[in-house]
């Protein structure tokens, strides 16, 4: 898989973030993720968007934007993940794994040493996949659009300083 920086309003992360709304309305209903998300946020240094490509089609998505002291509740500059996904064709090959390792290696070299995420029990391979990369449950939720919904899961990372 071929990983690039697009931003976040490039047609191939408009058309991956329809279709990881769509799967968000069909697990949970209403109207999808409606964290504010601004195409500024996603660009370098505040942060990235990338898109995994396979025989030249867009697949995958993973993307952090960073999260401002106050906000992240933390000393450590933190950066948020968000719409992580592999277009279902192309599951169960460890792209998800590429993509994440990729968003964190970015994010890295952008200074960020604490990545933080939320999902839900109804996404039980997000949460497999999270937490099989040494995510773990935190209860630091300022930042956290959905902190006070029931059943969501919010994680952390620290990233590996090299």
């Amino acid at each position: 898989m071929q990983i690039v920086r697009r931003s976040l309003d490039h047609p191939d992360a408009v058309a991956l973030c329809a279709a990881v709304q769509a799967e968000y309305r069909s697990i949970y209903g209403g109207s999808g993720d409606v964290s504010p998300m601004a195409t500024e946020q996603f660009e370098p240094p505040s942060g990235s968007f990338l898109v995994g490509y396979r025989d030249g089609r867009p697949v995958a998505t993973a993307a952090w934007r960073r999260l401002e002291p106050e906000r992240a509740g933390s000393v450590i500059p933190t950066g948020e993940l968000k719409r992580i996904y592999v277009a279902p064709d192309h599951r169960g090959r460890g792209l998800a794994q590429q993509m994440m390792r990729a968003v964190e290696a970015d994010a890295l070299g952008s200074g960020i040493g604490r990545l933080v995420l939320e999902t839900g029990p109804m996404q039980p391979a997000a949460v497999a996949l999270y937490r099989g990369l040494g995510y773990t449950d935190t209860d630091a939720t300022a930042w956290a659009e959905y902190a006070d919904k029931p059943n969501v899961v919010i994680l952390e990372f620290l990233l590996p300083r090299v």
